[in-house]
């Protein structure tokens, strides 16, 4: 498997020893500057005067624009991109909306990370339009691996706004226009004089793709990285793209910095938030420690440091104070600024919406705020709300990422979720680390996602968590599955002819057999459709000559629509007559056409932020996955029902459409790609009403045809996640016959009236009584045998002790009032007969006191005779003996 570190030195080491083929060099000769290698990490660098090391903050004096930025120039973070935005645009660059930092249309991130990564794989790769072949972007994005050390670098953050410049071009590639460019914004725009700057040579490689880079420094910060993206990663390497990429990121937030030169970037870039925090908190900002800390903040890059605490004590060192003042001085500041930061990384992929859960993307959001809520704990700031913080970011981004303040709503909604989650967990998490002892680390991140054990009470109980608890808590590695798949050589067959599509109620067709292995069969075409996008597959049958066979599985390999037929005497250029089973792809289809209209319903009933987060769509019923951050109720999932019926009566089209990507994003954005982007520039859309995307199913025609459609229940998949299921179509119908089927047959048990909601009254049962719809009726017969068995029994055992046992009849006269009676009434008669048999020890007991004793007592409890028999034998000094009606003796 191709290694991509491996790949960035390799490709790295020939940019090295040719940079005229890989760098803008006319640019940097006319702007007079010249390369050399810096004496510390031994990197290629190019300045306009001579020094001896690079840019790096690690290789010379840390951050050497605070308090003394290179330029006049002061720019706010609006007027940052603002100014950008039109510097850029005068040069023919096109400025473009941000994309949503919930990356659906991507099957390999959860999150956006970069800029690039709106483009990759299928823009990149010249299968699909970008937006403008020359074009600027601010793209919010998110990266998890410096979690620790947001607050305490000054520069390093959750959620950074990834500026990009971005160009795809076959022909007119223009490298050193691009380098001038952004040379020139940096010098004319933003003012920073040419003697400022340090380019570093590199290279970068991320979402498949790969290519030579050069980094722009000022002051010990990395302002942008200009990537010259031209090649592929392969499994044996890379190649060349068909179109060369340009991928220049600049940190918006780090181009406002410069421009400041104060002690951190999250002053100048969150002012509002943080004059927030400091008013709630009381936190001096300015102390004199902190001052003179700052300048050495850089070196203490967890991902670049191996021994983190002698960092601490070499800065404390050189600054004067002990290491454990100077931590107790830095921390409150530090953390002051995490916590305004992560509020505003929980904003932007709550309001796209993400939700925070148990898994993936998910679990990372959630290690977020539970970071920001343990620093809060931590330094008691209970004055502060993260909500209040939330809306405060953004109404500050208002003017550069409209669209903020209007999902404030949902994000709040999905913020007190997570509060009572945090909140639920502690007592639990307590409990668990009081049991523990020496726990190593892989032990306490497993406590903290699996308890919710936080940093803070580790501490708290003796244990010592590592500093990047944060950062491991949230890098996730995925391993590629091997595939060992067998079966046809598909690979010089040509792509199977959906006939599916041209048709959808076609299910009879001629084909001819194009390829045959063991059990599976290649046609030139097809209606069968295979198992995909959750939907089961078709079966029926295949005819030649006088032979028929079943056909049992349909499955689709790389555009090859394999036909799973059993015992067959098939051959290679057979001509067959194929027929589809009808009434299970009618089935399938109303079903297919369900899962669109139940997650719109979500949608409108729970909230925006309601995605599909998958879907199984059988003959018998059908389920859908939906992101959302509680359990649903009863009334939410009625709710659902009626406006998903409401969809149906209303009689949609289901309309089906191809458009291109590029076409398909402009005209209805990407949320489209709910269950993910498929292949190829050529997209295939299903509309219903509002509700639009990417689907490749088989649907009925309109609403109508769904007949029927039933919400049958849900539950939690996982934190973040809610399946919902569902009927549709006949099986609907025959849902909603059994329901009123098992009303009517429990009316008739109970001797009541029969409801009129039949629903309503088939799920109160299914609480009542704990069980399924489909056990009802046999719970109901087994409860009114046992109440019958356990009167029996108590008026045995009322005449045996001498008592008058107490009347539990079933009242009521409807039917959920005579089935609660019922529940009741057995519960009374147990602890009836619970009384009874307490009572057996003192009636024997009084007989035993002049003579011998010899009792038939009439109960099946044989565990509660044995200790009777105990106690009194040992209390009389007796023997006692227990003889059951079948002879046998005790």
């Amino acid at each position: 498997m191709t290694n991509v570190d491996e790949l960035k030195s390799q490709v790295r080491q020939e940019a090295s020893s040719e940079p005229e083929r890989f760098f803008p060099i006319d640019v940097l000769d006319d702007k007079e500057f010249s390369r050399d290698t810096c004496d510390e990490c031994g990197r290629g660098f190019w300045s306009s005067k001579a020094r001896d090391v690079c840019g790096e903050p690690e290789c010379g004096s840390g951050y050497t624009f605070i308090e003394d930025s290179p330029t006049e120039k002061t720019l706010s973070y609006q007027e940052a991109w603002e100014e950008f935005r039109a510097f850029m645009s005068e040069r023919g660059y096109t400025p473009v909306d941000r994309y949503p930092v919930l990356a659906r249309w991507r099957d390999d991130l959860d999150f956006t990370i970069a800029s690039i990564s709106n483009f990759q794989p299928h823009v990149v790769e010249g299968v699909s339009e970008p937006p403008a072949e020359e074009l600027v972007i601010p793209q919010p994005s998110l990266r998890f691996n410096d979690v620790d050390n947001v607050g305490i670098t000054g520069r390093h953050y959750v959620l950074h706004d990834h500026i990009g410049q971005t160009c795809f071009r076959e022909e007119d590639y223009d490298q050193e226009r691009y380098f001038r460019d952004m040379f020139e914004f940096t010098t004319r725009v933003l003012e920073i004089p040419k003697s400022e700057i340090v380019i570093h040579e590199d290279a970068w490689a991320g979402g498949g793709n790969l290519g030579a880079s050069m980094e722009f420094f000022v002051g010990g910060l990395e302002l942008f990285n200009q990537v010259y993206m031209f090649y592929s990663v392969t499994e044996n390497g890379y190649e060349e793209l068909d179109q060369k990429v340009l991928d220049m990121g600049m940190g918006h937030e780090r181009i406002t910095w410069i421009t400041h030169g104060t002690q951190t970037s999250y002053r100048c870039v969150m002012p509002d938030a943080v004059e927030y925090m400091e008013e709630k908190t009381g936190v001096d900002v300015e102390s004199d420690t902190w001052q003179s800390f700052l300048p050495h903040s850089s070196r203490l890059n967890r991902d670049e440091v191996e021994d983190i605490e002698q960092v601490w004590q070499e800065i404390a060192d050189e600054i004067g104070v002990e290491k454990g003042e100077l931590k107790r001085e830095v921390g409150p500041v530090a953390d002051l600024y995490a916590v305004t930061e992560h509020a505003r990384a929980l904003l932007f992929p709550l309001a796209d919406g993400a939700v925070p859960g148990s898994a993936g993307g998910g679990h990372n959001l959630r290690v977020v705020y539970r970071r920001a809520r343990d620093l809060m704990r931590r330094h008691s700031w209970e004055q502060v709300d993260l909500e209040e913080l939330v809306d405060i970011h953004a109404e500050s981004l208002e003017l550069v990422f409209p669209g903020l303040k209007e999902k404030l709503p949902q994000v709040r909604d999905m913020l007190d979720a997570e509060s009572q989650k945090y909140e639920s967990g502690r007592e639990e998490a307590e409990t668990k680390l009081e049991s523990l002892k020496n726990p190593d680390v892989d032990t306490l991140v497993e406590l903290y996602e699996s308890h919710g054990v936080t940093p803070e009470m580790m501490e708290r109980h003796g244990i010592h968590p590592p500093d990047d608890l944060y950062t491991r808590l949230t890098s996730t590695e995925t391993d590629a599955e091997d595939s060992d798949e067998q079966g046809l050589n598909i690979e010089k067959l040509p792509d199977t002819k959906r006939l599916y599509y041209e048709d959808q109620e076609r299910t009879e067709f001629s084909a001819d057999v194009v390829a045959v292995r063991g059990e599976q069969i290649a046609l030139d075409r097809t209606c069968f459709y295979p198992t995909g996008g959750g939907q089961e597959h078709d079966t029926g049958t295949i005819q030649c000559g006088d032979q028929e066979f079943d056909v049992v599985d349909v499955e689709e390999r790389d555009g090859v629509i394999l036909h799973s037929v059993p015992e067959h005497d098939l051959n290679h250029g057979d001509g067959v007559t194929c027929e589809v089973d009808r009434d299970r792809r009618r089935q399938l289809m109303q079903h297919h056409t369900g899962a669109h209209l139940v997650g719109a319903a979500a949608r409108e009933v729970l909230g925006d932020h309601v995605d599909q987060a998958g879907a199984h769509k059988s003959r018998k019923d059908a389920r859908l996955d939906i992101t959302h951050y509680d359990s649903l109720n009863r009334n939410q999932l009625m709710e659902i029902e009626e406006v998903a019926r409401r969809l149906l009566i209303e009689d949609h089209e289901v309309e089906v459409m191809r458009f291109s990507k590029r076409e398909a994003e402009d005209r209805f954005g990407l949320r489209i790609y709910q269950g993910g982007a498929p292949p190829g520039d050529s997209i295939r859309l299903v509309q219903i009403g509002e509700d639009v995307q990417a689907c490749g199913g088989t649907h009925v025609s309109s609403t109508s045809e769904l007949d029927e459609i039933a919400v049958t229940g849900s539950q939690k998949v996982q934190d973040g996640v809610v399946r919902v299921r569902f009927r549709a179509g006949e099986a609907a119908e025959q849902y909603v016959d059994g329901i009123r089927e098992t009303a009517a047959g429990a009316a008739d048990l109970l001797d009541a009236e029969e409801p009129d909601n039949h629903r309503k009254a088939v799920h109160r049962l299914t609480e009542m009584y704990s069980v399924e719809e489909d056990h009802i009726l046999d719970t109901l017969e087994r409860f009114l045998e046992e109440r019958d068995n356990l009167a029996n029994q108590t008026r045995i055992l009322a005449e045996y002790l001498g008592a008058l046992p107490e009347a539990y009849p079933v009242k009521g006269d409807t039917l959920l009032e005579r089935a609660e009676s019922l529940f009741e009434a057995r519960k009374q008669q147990e602890k009836q007969v619970e009384e009874m048999e307490s009572r057996i020890e003192t009636h024997v007991r009084n007989q035993m006191e002049d003579r011998q004793v010899r009792e038939n007592i009439p109960t099946e409890n044989i565990g509660l005779l044995i200790q009777v028999s105990r106690k009194l034998a040992r209390d009389f000094s007796a023997a006692v003996r227990l003889q059951a009606r079948n002879g046998a003796v005790a």
